[in-house]
């Protein structure tokens, strides 16, 4: 780029320097015509009878010549008389140039070379009382253009000075425009090396490069949750699957011939097979849960939601199912989701409690919340284990089973994909009380989450 304006700033100088000659070309000519002019004026203007001797002394003597110029006058083939000013160089003694001067019977101009260099002159012949003489105005054409010269070198110097001072400014301005975008690609070189997505950048204003950080910060953020859900799946995974596997393959390899101890290895076999797959199942849905497209919104009536997830838990085992409240209002949420969360926690309330005993669901209204919640009579859970229950893989406390310690996971995946929460604390006459909260708008989900219409 620098190159193209200073191709352009060579090209712009030397046109100036055409130009100013070439004007400096009309320049002299027509001081050259003026100047004769000027003469012929004075030789109309000059009483009758004057000789030519005194016209020219006359002239000369009135007529003073400009910056690089000079008179002289010649009579009867000599030079006669010479301006007050003096010239660069006398040009009145080179006598080839003098002898072609006498020779000229007409207004003539031409141009010779001189010790002052090239000199542009016009002689005007005059006759009269028997004298022949002639006035010469000389211009020293190589003084001028050694100023124009001049100027084009004073132009030249200003004009590369500008361009190195603009250069400098262009190459500071570009570093520190382009410094962001550098950034961008140092880190993202740091990225590809060291596979550290928790790099970020920091450009301040509010222009376009700082546009293009704070989108490249936002594809950090969404990639670095990506492989962190991707990590935490593969250990997960991992650690939960080389157990089954470590069985499977023990009893398999121990296996023996007798058709008992075959079909022994091969009910322990499927059963572990299907804890795996249960296992997966959980795992790819946590792992859906930090995906968009994740929930599939739409209107979902408290109520029924609310009695249909109970009626699907009569086959969960032999308790005392109960309804304790149903919000009469329409969300927009995903059934499906709120019905797993649900249903998860109703098989944990089984698990912990014994045939006859109490489990209740409901759901209500509270505020600029929505609140869904099941309770039981277990055994409740403690207070240090009341946070760490919704962790992955976590059983411990006092309500461990033999689960994979996904559900309650899982359960808080679904709240917090529809920007809400779990939590766990104490039942009224004892026993645990899960309840899901969903706030009614959420900004974070980017739409209402829940937008309440009355049923009719």
């Amino acid at each position: 780029m620098l190159l193209v304006v200073m191709l352009a700033l060579v090209v712009s100088i030397f046109a100036t320097w055409s130009y100013m000659l070439a004007k400096l070309d009309d320049r002299v000519n027509a001081e050259l015509s003026n100047e004769a002019r000027k003469f012929d004026w004075y030789v109309e203007q000059a009483p009758p009878g004057r000789d030519v001797a005194a016209l020219l002394e006359g002239h000369l003597t009135v007529n003073a010549p400009d910056r690089h110029e000079t008179f002289f006058t010649i009579l009867d083939g000599e030079v006669d008389s010479l301006t007050f000013v003096k010239p660069p160089t006398a040009l009145h003694t080179d006598r080839a140039l003098v002898a072609k001067l006498v020779a000229a019977t007409t207004p003539t101009h031409d141009r010779t070379e001189s010790a002052a260099g090239e000199v542009r002159y016009a002689v005007k012949p005059i006759k009269g009382g028997g004298h022949t003489g002639a006035f010469v105005i000389a211009v020293f054409y190589d003084k001028h253009r050694e100023e124009v010269d001049d100027a084009i070198r004073a132009l030249s110097l200003t004009a590369l000075l500008a361009l190195g001072l603009a250069g400098t400014a262009g190459w500071f301005v570009a570093g520190r425009v382009l410094a962001p975008v550098r950034l961008v690609r140092q880190t993202a070189e740091r990225i590809s090396d060291s596979s550290d997505l928790t790099r970020r950048l920091i450009v301040p204003g509010n222009d376009d490069v700082a546009a293009l950080a704070g989108t490249f910060n936002h594809m950090l953020d969404r990639l670095e949750r990506a492989f962190a859900v991707q990590r935490e799946f593969v250990d997960d995974a991992g650690h939960e699957l080389r157990t089954p596997i470590t069985v499977i393959r023990g009893h398999l390899e121990l296996m023996g011939d007798d058709p008992g101890e075959r079909a022994e290895t091969i009910a322990l076999v499927t059963d572990e097979l299907i804890r795996m797959n249960r296992i997966v199942d959980d795992l790819l849905t946590l792992a859906k849960s930090e995906q968009p497209g994740f929930l599939a919104l739409d209107d979902v009536e408290l109520a029924d939601l609310t009695v249909s997830v109970l009626a699907k838990a009569r086959g969960l085992g032999d308790r005392n199912w109960r309804i304790e409240e149903v919000a009469d209002a329409t969300i927009s949420a995903d059934r499906q989701r709120l019905t797993q969360a649900l249903m998860q926690l109703l098989a944990n309330a089984v698990r912990h409690t014994a045939s006859g005993d109490l489990v209740a669901v409901g759901s209500a209204v509270r505020g600029p919340d929505v609140v869904l919640w099941v309770r039981d009579v277990g055994p409740g859970v403690r207070v240090q284990d009341r946070e760490r229950i919704f962790a992955r893989f976590v059983r411990g406390g006092s309500r461990t089973h033999e689960g994979a310690g996904l559900g309650l996971a899982i359960v808080r995946s679904i709240a917090e994909a529809h920007g809400g929460d779990v939590s766990v604390g104490d039942a009224e006459g004892g026993g645990a009380l899960f309840t899901i909260t969903i706030p009614l708008r959420s900004a974070a989900l980017g739409f209402d989450t829940a937008v309440l219409t009355p049923i009719a």
